[in-house]
């Protein structure tokens, strides 16, 4: 597997709070649905397995029950979104809206320090 986040793998994505880590995961969701939007699809597939890669690292840093449960499921759902069949009827807005929150979440905690 060819790493893109080197440095967060090595170990500093794990000493993040579970809503910023998420927050950057979004940001490659958003990058992913924009470049896709662009007509760019090997941008947007490419932003899409960044996105994976951090979720990844972000169930690895996570072994409490309900976090690995949200974190797993969320990455079935991105990927039967943007690789499957979208079983699950998902949309571009509500991948927005979810990932959202998180970056909110993050942001406030910044400000709030």
């Amino acid at each position: 597997m060819n790493l893109q986040h080197k440095g967060l793998a090595s170990g500093n994505w794990a000493k993040m709070p579970l809503a910023e880590q998420l927050a950057n995961v979004g940001s490659e969701v958003e990058r992913t649905i924009s470049w896709k939007e662009k007509g760019n699809e090997e941008y947007s597939q490419k932003a899409f397995g960044r996105a994976l890669e951090l979720l990844s690292l972000t169930k690895d840093s996570h072994k409490e029950k309900p976090k690995l449960k949200e974190i797993t499921r969320t990455y079935e759902l991105l990927v039967d979104h943007f690789a499957g069949k979208n079983r699950f009827k998902s949309t571009d807005v509500l991948w927005r809206n979810y990932f959202s929150y998180f970056a909110y979440l993050s942001a406030k905690k910044r400000l709030d320090v």
